[in-house]
């Protein structure tokens, strides 16, 4: 079975009060996140909330203990239905960036991207681009990482690189957006932003959504580069659903998923066997995981930070697989690999994984992509892949990747 993402938001989600013509969103004034579930944008910030994610999935933790917190001081100061929202790094023991904005605008995604148009020609040229690490690092990274997981030290670890660019002039963020959103138009698209510059995206992969006692989730792990004849990229679908490899890996992820929610869960839904499932550029295996959550005071951050960080991002089992690449990687991911999304005070919220993104400041731009790597894992076929990914965002300025 192929499966795409489908615009079917609720209507009954949605507070009719505070939905905005679609003329009037704006994906740079502060949050902004479109998705089939809800899709909301963001003005002014009433408080940040910096504190580490690392007991998240604790709700009786300090972190959670200050969401609550939070979102008790937004009410008493006159802020109607609070929203959490932001991003989370890879590794939750850095800070997060995470805010509660002044106001939240909720928006019907359909009708957004009917109204969206191309803006290449707005975005300046590139006059500069670096990979870190190069490609005989990278895929010394990959053998050293296969070696460790054939000796059963780990079954599998998610190693990244990064593609920095420098472009001839600042740039325009609104114009980026709405071109990384022409160019990935069934993606969960994301801007957050930071102290300095934004986050910006278009994942294709749901970690948690949530609406009062059911959740959701959908992981990826194991993909094809798509092909522009059709009967070519049929088969190359058919590949990738019989890939022993690909499989192994996508099983090693909802495994895992499937240990850390049970005991969380009245009902967990995992099932057996993945499905196809594609973007513009890649196929993906993707399973479709569905439950009801056993506590009522569960929220949609603490199952994400619960899952955070799934085998998809980091590899399993998790503390091994998080020092190799502290190890293996010649950067700090921070943001890269972690997860972005919204909670609401009532418990509902959904957080997506942080990837098919980049980082953007003045004339600078950072872009993240990362592999599974298992005992099957061809280094080569690693970098290609890395690279595949990186071209979908790099479309955005015009360019494929080379």
């Amino acid at each position: 079975m192929v499966l795409a993402v489908k615009d079917t938001e609720p209507k009954d989600l949605l507070n009719e009060d505070c939905v905005l013509p679609t003329t009037t969103i704006s994906p740079t004034s502060g949050f902004f996140f479109t998705s089939p579930f809800r899709s909301l944008s963001t003005q002014g910030c009433f408080t940040k909330l910096t504190l580490p994610a690392a007991d998240g999935d604790n709700l009786q933790g300090e972190f959670q203990q200050a969401v609550r917190q939070a979102f008790t001081q937004a009410r008493l100061a006159g802020v109607p239905h609070p929203v959490l929202c932001g991003a989370i790094p890879f590794d939750t023991r850095q800070p997060s960036a995470l805010f509660i904005p002044e106001q939240t605008q909720w928006f019907e995604r359909g009708s957004f991207m009917a109204s969206v148009e191309p803006t290449a020609d707005m975005l300046p040229e590139i006059t500069r681009q670096t990979e870190l690490p190069q490609q005989a690092q990278f895929m010394q990274m990959v053998a050293d990482a296969v070696a460790i997981t054939g000796n059963k030290q780990l079954e599998k670890v998610v190693l990244a690189r990064l593609l920095e660019i420098e472009t001839s002039k600042r740039i325009d963020r609104h114009a980026l957006m709405m071109q990384i959103i022409t160019q990935n138009p069934h993606g969960f698209h994301f801007h957050v932003p930071l102290e300095e510059g934004a986050l910006v995206g278009a994942s294709p992969e749901l970690l948690l959504r949530k609406y009062g006692h059911q959740f959701h989730s959908n992981p990826l792990a194991g993909s094809i580069q798509r092909e522009s004849d059709p009967q070519r990229d049929h088969a190359a679908s058919e590949q990738l659903l019989t890939s022993a490899k690909d499989r192994y890996e996508h099983q090693i992820v909802t495994e895992g998923m499937r240990q850390v929610l049970s005991n969380r869960c009245r009902y967990l839904n995992i099932p057996a066997s993945p499905e196809l499932l594609s973007t513009t550029t890649l196929w993906h295996l993707s399973t479709p995981i569905d439950g009801e959550v056993a506590e009522c005071a569960e929220n949609a951050l603490s199952l994400a930070c619960l899952l955070h960080p799934t085998p998809a991002l980091c590899g399993t089992p998790t503390l091994a697989a998080r020092e190799l690449i502290e190890q293996l990687e010649p950067f700090d991911r921070e943001l890269f690999g972690g997860i972005v999304g919204w909670c609401d005070a009532e418990g509902n919220g959904e957080w997506v994984v942080t990837i098919r993104c980049g980082t953007v400041q003045a004339n600078q731009v950072r872009l993240f992509a990362g592999a599974g790597i298992v005992q099957d894992s061809s280094p080569q076929s690693e970098w290609h892949e890395t690279g595949t990914k990186l071209s979908t965002i790099l479309r955005a300025f015009g360019l494929n990747q080379g």
